[in-house]
């Protein structure tokens, strides 16, 4: 085309230079072909953990990868992992705690088929904080009421049950109710059908912008903990490494844009735009707890090692039947990080 383009320049009397030149320029002008974009469903919790994800489909970033990403919201960790292993959804972001629990036979329900769960990537370190109504005057005043957990098994209980256990609380003092992910237990703390629950942030800052109290940070109290990560099934990457790749790729850039400063009111705009209810002051403080310098959202997409020991010595001590965990490896695979950020 481009070929043809300029032996008629050249036809019509501007010499080979003086074609070559505008013809070039002319095909600069013509828009070049679109990546091919391979369709990709995410699952994850409501919530402004996704933040990340709106942004890379916001800026294209996934597209630049060659991905046609979907978010799709799950209502607990039961259905989550119910839908990955039928092949619903091939990647998640979720607790690091939930791929634990499966593939150590600790899940909330049997699966039909044995799990091949791994996180490829750490997403943040738990943003956990013991949010209560706003007439609880601490944690002591917890004994007899009801709290509210995802499901008994997961790892955010056992981080509420091991606040407790450490301020003289057993748990025949109080009563658990499952209630579902972040978002159903925010709104059933907003409805006051509970006392108080575990929330990562941004749903603790909701929370208290409504009246609710922080009686706890989990970190002050269990140490660092890692929370959400990027998951998929061994047996879906081996054949589809490339696109964990992208995804990865995508996800990077996504944070990469967040943590620019210059970005921050289209970051905040975006963020008032997805989540109901949100405020643009609101959306201030989120960025201010998500985006710190210090430990905000992991930038690196590295797994906190330390958080994953956390992590399973509280499985090892709440979780039935029993098990010493001490191997973090045995969850992960960082080779697709690897590839993803060029050996870092």
């Amino acid at each position: 085309m481009l070929n043809v383009l300029i032996e008629r320049i050249c036809a019509a009397g501007l010499g080979s230079g003086g074609g070559m030149a505008i013809a070039m320029a002319l095909s600069m002008a013509i828009p070049t072909p679109a990546v091919a974009e391979t369709p990709l469903t995410v699952v994850a919790f409501a919530g402004g953990s996704n933040w990340p994800i709106w942004v890379g489909q916001q800026q294209g970033f996934f597209a630049r990868h060659g991905l046609a990403l979907s978010l799709e919201f799950t209502p607990n960790s039961v259905e989550l992992v119910r839908n990955m292993m039928s092949g619903r959804y091939p990647l998640a972001m979720t607790a690091v705690d939930n791929v634990v629990a499966y593939q150590e036979d600790q899940g909330e329900v049997k699966l039909d088929q044995a799990p091949d769960l791994f996180a490829f990537m750490g997403g943040d370190t738990g943003f956990l904080n013991l949010m209560a109504q706003p007439e609880i005057g601490g944690i002591a005043d917890l004994r007899g009421k009801e709290l509210s957990v995802d499901a008994m098994t997961t790892g955010f209980a056992f981080v509420l049950r091991e606040i407790l256990a450490q301020n003289g609380i057993s748990e025949g003092d109080v009563t658990f109710t499952a209630v579902g992910g972040g978002a159903q237990r925010l709104k059933a703390l907003q409805d006051h059908k509970q006392a108080a629950t575990l929330l990562n942030t941004p749903l603790d800052l909701i929370a208290e912008n409504t009246g609710a109290k922080r009686l706890a940070k989990a970190e002050d109290v269990v140490g660092a903990y890692q929370g959400i990560v990027g998951v998929a099934r061994r047996s879906w990457a081996a054949e589809h490494g490339d696109l964990v790749v992208a995804y990865l790729r995508g996800y990077r850039d996504s944070i990469e844009w967040l943590y620019d400063r210059n970005n921050r009111p289209a970051a905040v705009a975006l963020l008032v735009q997805k989540m109901q209810g949100m405020t643009p002051p609101l959306a201030e403080k989120i960025y201010d707890a998500l985006l710190a310098d210090k430990g905000g959202l992991i930038r690196d997409l590295a797994v906190n090692m330390d958080g994953m020991k956390t992590v399973l010595a509280l499985r090892s001590k709440y979780a039935e039947p029993k098990k010493t965990l001490s191997d973090p490896g045995r969850y992960l695979d960082m080779t697709f990080r690897t590839r993803a950020l060029g050996g870092s």
